[in-house]
């Protein structure tokens, strides 16, 4: 197969011999075809040029970036075509105002994309007359006509001059003017007289404008090049960054491509080398060729690479599965890859451009005894490297500027940059270094770490530095929950760790807040948080993998025996507290003592809370909240008073009487048999599960609805503190009765978090729902709980057909739906002392808890507490189970019937087929 540079060089012009015979078609002897027919022979023409193109792009004939050239190649000839046309049309006689039409914008730079704009500018010595007016109007009807989308200005070459004078974005597109058809004099004559303009301008105001565009349009599409959805165009990394160096490499040399600035003889006096020219070559062709795939795919000019939309364009690309990872995985790390290098291109380039065009910065004194040591130098106030050091032979000096920067509260200098993505090569080196590893590691744990983590993983230093970094660089999992790569969630994670040292984040995870200053192990924590997720994509549970990963790494970077010890064991049990948290009932006494047994230690306890909060908060924006931090502090308290030697799990009867006692209290003011009617109304597991606050509010609504003969009664209380809703309903119990609530609930959009289920010794059923929105908000609208409480009365009486309803509402954003979550049944009989615990795993689905506690149910199994956990599209939930005689299920049978059930349940059926018509109440 031909390199893309011979396909770009070989690339033919728009045939004359095409172009005659359109335009003799549209304008035979006796004169101008009609205006349908025209449309008609044009359409025909341009379907043909962009199935051609299309054709041979899907055929693995042209790459990308040729097959853009090729598509504008073509799509010249068809303008030209028009513009002669319309010309002869509406009358524009040879003697009329001449004029010149030129292409801008991405059409101007001559690649076009299958469904982008055509950027048209009308350009004249004069205003136009009205022939001109004419001509320009029926030519932009005809390609509006067409179906084309088409951005135009018409100007003087004087009015070009004074916009672009005052307007950096007109600049930019007067920069891409391309000539098509017309007075060509007249163009070459403004192309010179806008030179000279740009040379009075300068570069600094474009270059500062560039700038300032590009900070405005990372923080709309992304700032970070590592998001699992990225903007193909605008977001960082993308192509717009690419040509963002163009045209600063254009506006202050003339260039036209960017291995122009390769070699001493080039514009600036080489800029590049051939390898980053390389590089950027292979960038630019890579994004465009995903950025053909997406416009074929979808039909229309899409620039985002939603989820639905990876799968098809990595397997249009190429990419299967190799060992454990899916051929989505590795197209996208090629993705992610090659927006690293578009940002390091971006780091190399900018400044070695504003360095040749408006001179080398002047140095200035450094009156810090220790930077000047360290062999740091500043101008403009920025730190970079002194001109007499040589990083190749010193390569420890990358680490010693990172420091110096860092303690003398500076900024890095963007040729510091450029010197440190030169260089961070001679990295690997410096791995079994022990002043290296000092240093490093004084980086890691020091002030602002994650800022200065990002620069030596933006650089390359790190890849270099820790192997196995590397193979964590633009891994991505195929699923909704992470919102990052993983290195991107690592340094995020870390940066937790920085907002918690410097004292945020306390009123939104007050517990790690407090613990953060009180641990001893601190460099132990940074470096598990730097290595916790180290091991994903080699397939195994990475936790393991990752201690190992550990034991061997630690020590290079100078951590003790016992430090390293802490780190390997944090890695190991990094998800422990965070699965026990959402997946086991916290008010067992069991769960709390298997996990006392496996810390041991308050120390370790302390920073396990620690990290997991890290790791849960740089998932992404939207997976923490105010429930999930309360489960973990709750969580943390029981633990560590049993390791304290506390007496949080006393026997069952002690810790019983004391809860009645707690709650009698509360109630004295009632009459004697009224408070000994209610006391006698809870099983020991209720009293175990509310603290008497909650158990005096039950008293008053139990007596209310016994009082008032009420059938059912619906409470809902938003407890803003834990960002949930929480919800009681009181009814006679029957089989089936969690399914239904749990049914009504999600009619009224509203997500279960936990539940607490239980039958009182009158045959009533006191359940307690704990709610949010489907986004994990507070649900505390007023019309929305009553609306909640209409729909439980109107599920229980069977007046709304609950199946219907809800697959009714059984609709998700297409964008998810490529992202599969394999069905999945766990039944534990040892986690809990009591209970038998099942754990579902399946993909989330409004009315999803409705079918698997329905399943449940017709086991005749009763649930005494559910835990339910959502991770993207992915549910887990986690139910406390009993037989009919309050035992465990532990035959194998049973089981597996259970087990065959739940796994039905999971999958949602057809509203019109035998088993949903037969499952509707």
């Amino acid at each position: 197969m031909k390199r893309l540079g011979d396909l770009l060089d070989t690339l033919p012009p728009a045939s004359p011999e095409d172009l005659r015979l359109l335009a003799g078609t549209l304008l035979p002897p006796g004169g101008p075809v009609s205006r349908d027919m025209a449309l008609s022979l044009i359409r025909r023409r341009l379907a043909r040029v962009q199935a051609g193109v299309q054709e041979s792009f899907e055929s693995g004939e042209l790459p990308g970036l040729v097959a853009g050239r090729r598509l504008g190649t073509l799509m010249d000839g068809v303008i030209a075509a028009i513009q002669q046309y319309s010309l002869a049309v509406s009358g524009h006689a040879a003697e009329a105002q001449p004029f010149a039409l030129a292409a801008t914008g991405g059409y101007g730079r001559g690649v076009l994309a299958p469904f982008s704009d055509i950027d048209l500018l009308f350009l004249s010595e004069a205003p136009l007359d009205a022939p001109g007016r004419r001509a320009v109007e029926f030519m932009l009807y005809l390609l509006w006509d067409l179906g084309l989308k088409v951005g135009h200005a018409t100007r003087t070459a004087d009015e070009c001059i004074e916009d672009a004078r005052a307007d950096a974005t007109v600049q930019t597109a007067l920069l891409d003017a391309r000539f098509l058809i017309g007075d060509r004099a007249l163009f070459d004559r403004f192309s010179a007289r806008l030179a000279e303009a740009r040379a009075a301008w300068g570069i600094g105001q474009f270059l500062e404008a560039k700038r300032e565009e590009r900070r405005a349009r990372h923080a709309r599409y992304g700032d970070s090049p590592y998001l699992v959805e990225p903007h193909l165009k605008e977001g960082r990394g993308g192509l717009r960054d690419m040509q963002t160096m163009y045209w600063l490499a254009r506006y202050g040399f003339g260039i036209q491509k960017m291995g122009e600035l390769v070699g001493p003889q080039s514009p600036g006096g080489g800029l590049l080398t051939e390898h980053e020219a390389r590089a950027f070559r292979r960038a630019w062709n890579f994004l465009w060729t995903v950025r053909f795939h997406l416009h074929y795919v979808t039909g229309r000019a899409e620039e985002r690479l939603t989820f639905d939309l990876q799968p098809v364009v990595g397997a249009r690309m190429g990419y299967t599965r190799h060992g454990k990872q899916d051929g989505v995985e590795r197209f996208m790390k090629h993705l992610f890859l090659t927006a690293r290098d578009v940002v390091r291109l971006s780091r190399l380039l900018e400044p070695a451009i504003e360095r040749a065009v408006l001179g080398n910065p002047a140095l200035q004194p450094v009156e810090s005894p220790a930077l000047a040591a360290a062999g740091i130098a500043l101008a403009d106030g920025r730190a970079l490297f002194a001109p007499d050091r040589d990083i190749a032979a010193d390569p420890a000096i990358m680490l010693r500027l990172i420091r110096g920067v860092r303690d003398g509260g500076l900024t890095l200098h963007p040729l510091a940059h450029r010197a440190l993505i030169r260089n961070a090569r001679h990295a690997a080196r410096l791995r079994d270094d022990p002043v290296a590893g000092a240093l490093f590691l004084d980086i890691l744990t020091g002030k602002h770490s994650a800022r200065w983590l990002r620069v030596l993983n933006e650089v390359g230093f790190l890849s270099r530095y820790l192997p196995d970094w590397a193979r964590i660089v633009g891994l991505m999992q195929f699923d909704t929950y992470h919102v990052y790569t993983v290195e991107e969630h690592t340094i995020e994670a870390i940066a937790v760790l920085n907002s918690l040292d410097e004292g945020g984040l306390g009123d939104v995870t007050p517990v790690a807040a407090e613990l953060i200053g009180q641990l001893q192990s601190r460099r132990a924590l940074y470096a598990a948080t730097l290595l916790h997720d180290i091991a994903k994509g080699r397939g195994g549970d990475h936790s393991e993998l990752g201690s190992r990963i550990a034991q061997d790494t630690c020590p290079r970077l100078g951590l003790t025996p016992e430090e390293t010890e802490t780190v390997s064991w944090l890695v190991l049990n990094h998800l422990l507290v965070s699965q026990t948290a959402f997946k086991r009932d916290i008010d067992d006494p069991k769960t709390i003592l298997d996990l006392a047994e496996v810390v041991q230690s308050p120390e370790r306890l302390r920073l396990l809370l620690v990290l997991t909060v890290a790791d849960m908060r740089a998932v992404g924006p939207k997976v923490w909240n105010g429930w999930k931090a309360t489960l973990l502090r709750e969580l943390y308290w029981r633990v560590a008073e049993v390791l304290a030697g506390g007496l949080s799990v006393p026997e069952r009867d002690v810790r019983v009487a004391r809860a009645k006692q707690a709650a009698a209290a509360l109630l004295d003011s009632w009459p004697r048999e009224d408070v000994d009617r209610f006391l006698h109304a809870g099983y020991p597991g209720y009293w175990l599960s509310f603290d008497a606050t909650t158990h005096a509010r039950h008293a008053c609504l139990m007596r209310e609805a016994e009082n008032g003969r009420a059938p059912l009664t619906v409470r809902t209380r938003v407890l803003e503190a834990r960002a949930v809703t929480e919800v009681t309903v009181y009814a006679a119990d029957h089989p089936g009765l969690f399914s239904r609530i749990a049914g009504a609930l999600a009619l009224g959009g509203a997500s279960i978090v936990d539940a607490r289920i239980h039958t009182m010794t009158n045959g009533m059923a006191l359940d307690t729902f704990w709610v949010q929105d489907a986004v994990g908000g507070m649900l505390d609208a007023p019309h929305r709980l009553a609306r909640l409480s209409v729909l439980i009365e109107q599920a229980l009486s069977g007046s709304i057909r609950l199946n219907t309803e809800i697959r009714k509402v059984r609709r998700e954003p297409s964008r998810l739906r490529a992202v599969t979550v394999p069905p999945r049944v766990v039944l534990d009989n040892h986690a809990s002392a009591t209970h038998t615990v099942i754990e579902v795993n399946a993909r989330d689905r409004p009315g999803l808890l409705h079918d698997v506690t329905a399943a449940i149910s017709e086991q005749g199994l009763q649930i005494a507490s559910a835990h339910i956990t959502t991770y993207g599209v992915r549910a887990v939930d986690v139910f406390y189970v009993k037989d009919v005689f309050g035992l465990k299920v532990e035959n194998e049978r049973k089981l597996s019937t259970l087990r065959n059930a739940l796994l039905g349940a999971l999958t949602p059926q057809p509203l019109d087929t035998p088993a949903a018509v037969a499952a509707t109440p």
